[in-house]
């Protein structure tokens, strides 16, 4: 019993003390619930058997935010800090006129913590809540005939080479490690797949707008040609200029979705950078470059294999 969910075991409880021939008041009593309790699962054991004793489903239809309710609480989120206090739900149901229920949803779909200062950064973003239901949307109900591609850049990243191995973890001590040599840098650009959760990368030595455009390129040779393609990126100046919006304009099924400013949070592909630097970069030594391009090349093919999974939300 004690591998099994608290209310699943109690009604299992009470199934095996009614095969013992006990009496409704009876288990009432030794288990500590009430008879209409008792009544209950002896007779949904007698409809359905075993699989009578799961909860059922609940009726109605989810709630939906409808687009006037978003656009009014994210603003206000954004851009007004209450008098009386920091950061709440009372105060922003107030100001906007809805419930606490419908800012408390609202902001857990948009992953907003107002709350807790330190992950959280007020966007000057005037088309801030345009772009958040923009980009949620597309995360949560990408369009069948088109792939989802959150892409990103992780610049600069250092071909460290430990001068000394690392101290060992013990008890009562973290695992510490000492000063290191530096041997170049890498940039990696990556795509991630709302849909599949598998990552296409690209390995370069420069962070410019030209490495930008042939990531692109990229992009478009290994993905179906039957599909569109809808790009979540941010405001980075490479991915704006001149040869890159030339490029695109001749290539039909691309379609740009910007980030508001200040919030990478929003991209799901940083996730994955945030793997990557911890299962990789963090603990690892290389000795050149290439040893550090092989490493990311590794995490990347390994990850597509096992590790890919659908985007399950924001």
């Amino acid at each position: 019993m004690g591998a099994l969910p608290q209310n699943i075991g109690q009604r299992a409880s009470i199934l095996l003390l009614l095969a013992n021939c006990l009496t409704s008041k009876g288990i009432s009593e030794q288990l500590k619930v009430s008879v209409p309790v008792v009544s209950k699962w002896r007779k949904r054991y007698q409809e359905s058997g075993l699989e009578g004793l799961s909860d059922l489903r609940h009726c109605g239809v989810p709630h939906k935010h409808d687009e006037a309710e978003v656009k009014e609480i994210l603003p206000l989120t954004i851009h007004r800090v209450p008098r009386e206090a920091t950061h709440s739900l009372r105060f922003m149901a107030e100001y906007s006129g809805g419930s606490i229920w419908q800012v408390a949803q609202v902001w857990a779909a948009a992953d907003l913590k107002p709350y807790r200062l330190k992950i959280f950064k007020i966007s000057s973003d005037p088309h801030f809540a345009d772009k958040v239901i923009d980009v949620v949307g597309l995360c949560l109900n990408p369009s069948d005939n088109a792939l989802v591609l959150a892409v990103d850049e992780k610049t600069q990243i250092q071909a460290l080479n430990r001068t000394q191995p690392m101290l060992l973890l013990k008890h009562g001590q973290v695992e510490r490690q000492h000063d290191y040599k530096r041997h170049g840098t890498a940039s990696l650009y990556a795509a991630f797949d709302i849909l599949t959760g598998k990552v296409i990368g690209c390995i370069t030595q420069q962070h410019r707008a030209k490495e930008f455009l042939e990531f692109l390129r990229q992009i478009d040779h290994r993905t179906p040609v039957e599909l569109d393609l809808h790009v979540i990126l941010d405001n980075c100046s490479t991915h704006r200029t001149a040869a890159v919006r030339e490029w695109l304009e001749k290539q039909l099924r691309f379609k740009l979705h910007f980030t508001p400013t200040s919030t990478s949070w929003l991209n799901s592909v940083e996730g994955r950078f945030t793997q990557l630097e911890r299962r990789v970069l963090y603990r690892n030594a290389f000795c050149s470059v290439a040893d550090l391009r092989a490493a990311i090349r590794r995490f990347i093919e390994g990850h597509n294999e096992h590790s890919a999974k659908p985007f399950a939300g924001i």
